[in-house]
């Protein structure tokens, strides 16, 4: 597995591991309608390539392409987009991704990172010592999605 900082020509690889995770990945965590709701298609590449603009955005790249990503905002630590593909799920690819970030926002002298985890992210922030400040309410396509307001302190 490779990791590296992401690349313009990689958001449609990214948009599709997006796609991927919600639809298939967030079976056991949402349903069928809060899904289509928070992913209703498949972004496309010159959207998303603007979605993650700014962002700093590390991605997992095995063999067969691109298998998972994680996006920091460099200015105010909001951990913004962590999403590995449904075969990638408990191989390890999201800890890497989130070390390798973590330890971005420590080199900058970051104080705190910060993000709205959902059911399946709430957990794996746990893990890595994130703190759950409350349960947050957003909607989507007249959908309502729960998810969680967490942060670390990185002090």
């Amino acid at each position: 597995m490779e990791y590296r900082s992401a690349r313009p020509e990689d958001a449609g690889a990214l948009a599709h591991v997006y796609f991927r995770a919600v639809r298939e990945g967030a079976v056991d965590a949402y349903s069928p309608e809060q899904r289509a709701a928070w992913a209703p298609c498949e972004p496309e590449a010159d959207k998303w390539r603007d979605r993650i603009a700014g962002l700093n955005t590390i991605v997992a790249e095995s063999e067969n392409g691109i298998v998972g990503f994680m996006s920091l905002n460099p200015d105010d630590g909001d951990l913004d987009l962590a999403f590995v593909l449904p075969e990638a799920k408990g191989t390890g690819v999201a800890k890497t991704l989130y070390a390798i970030l973590e330890n971005h926002a420590r080199s900058r002298n970051m104080r705190r990172l910060h993000t709205q985890a959902s059911h399946l992210a709430r957990p794996f922030f746990e893990r890595q010592g994130w703190t759950v400040h409350r349960e947050n309410q957003v909607e989507r396509q007249g959908v309502t999605l729960t998810n969680w307001i967490m942060d670390k302190s990185l002090t």
